[in-house]
C-alpha cells in the first residue's frame, strides 16, 4: 500500500470514528431526556428561592405534561401559592425542528400573553430558571450538537460528560455540559455557559426515588453562580398515567384555570 492511500485511508478512518462518536452522543442525551416512558405525569412541587443573603420564599405549584398525538411534549405549570403568584399559569408546546410555543397568563394582567423566542432568556416568575430552562428537560437533542468529552465518576454513578452545543446561534447558552449516568441515563448535573463561555448556572438532581417503577427526581435545584442565588424544586406528589383532559393544553385553560 503506498504512502497516500494509507494517509487517505486513516481520514476516512479518523472521519467515520468522529461521525460515531458523535452519534453515540446525542443518542445518549435523547435516551436521558426520555428515559421515563408515561402517557402523562402529573405533579404538585414546593419551589424554593434562596436569596443571596440565605432567606428563603416558597411557592406551590402543580404541572401536568402530556405529549401530543405526534410526540410533542406539552406542560401546564400552575402556582397555588401564595397570593401573590396564585393563578399564574404557564404553558409550553414543543414543535418539531422549531422554537416551542409558550404563554403565560398573570392574574394581575387578566389576559394570556405569548411569550415570543427572544423573551427566553428571562426570568421564570421570579426564579432562578429562565423560560429556555423550563423547556430545557424535554429539549429536542436534534436542536443542538453533541460530543462526549470525557467519562467521569459523579455522586458514585459512572457517567459521560457531554458537551451540547445549540445549532441556533440566538439561543441564550454557548453550551451545556452534561453528567449522565452510563447505566440509568439520569443527567445528575447540567453546567450552563454563557456567550463568552463563563458558566452561568448549575442545575442538579439532588434525589432520586421509585415511583410506579421510574426512577423519577424528587428535589432538583438550578444555581445562579454570580447571585448566589438559586431555586430548589422538591416534588410532593407525582402520579404518573393519570387522565388529563386535552383542553388543559391550551391557552384557554390559562385564562380560565377549567378543563372543559
Amino acid at each position: 500500500m503506498n504512502m497516500k492511500k494509507s494517509i487517505f485511508l486513516a481520514s476516512l478512518l479518523i472521519t467515520a470514528v468522529g461521525f460515531v462518536f458523535a452519534q453515540d452522543a446525542a443518542s445518549i442525551v435523547d435516551k436521558s431526556r426520555n428515559r421515563i416512558n408515561a402517557d402523562t405525569i402529573s405533579t404538585r412541587s414546593r419551589m424554593v428561592i434562596t436569596a443571596k443573603n440565605g432567606t428563603t420564599s416558597e411557592r406551590v405549584m402543580d404541572q401536568y405534561s402530556k405529549d401530543d398525538a405526534k410526540g410533542n411534549s406539552r406542560a401546564v405549570i400552575q402556582f397555588q401559592s401564595p397570593a401573590s403568584v396564585a393563578g399564574t399559569r404557564f404553558l409550553t408546546m414543543e414543535n418539531a425542528g422549531k422554537d416551542d410555543d409558550r404563554w403565560i397568563f398573570l392574574p394581575s394582567l387578566g389576559k394570556v400573553r405569548r411569550i415570543a423566542a427572544s423573551e427566553g432568556s428571562g426570568s421564570f416568575v421570579g426564579t432562578d430558571m429562565s423560560y429556555d430552562d423550563i423547556s430545557s428537560a424535554t429539549r429536542n437533542a436534534d436542536l443542538d450538537n453533541h460530543k462526549i468529552v470525557k467519562e467521569e465518576k459523579f455522586r458514585n454513578a459512572d457517567c459521560y460528560v457531554i458537551e451540547s452545543t445549540p445549532k441556533d446561534p440566538s439561543y441564550q447558552y454557548s453550551k451545556m455540559v452534561q453528567y449522565i449516568d452510563k447505566a440509568s441515563f439520569v443527567n445528575y448535573k447540567i453546567e450552563l455557559y454563557d456567550k463568552r463561555g463563563t458558566q452561568v448556572k448549575t442545575f442538579e438532581i439532588l434525589e432520586l426515588k421509585d415511583v410506579q417503577g421510574r426512577l423519577t427526581p424528587m428535589v432538583t435545584k438550578m444555581s445562579t453562580l454570580a447571585a448566589g442565588t438559586s431555586t430548589t424544586i422538591n416534588v410532593d406528589i407525582i402520579k404518573y398515567d393519570d387522565t388529563i383532559p386535552e383542553s388543559v393544553f391550551t391557552p384557554t385553560y390559562l385564562e380560565t384555570g377549567r378543563a372543559r
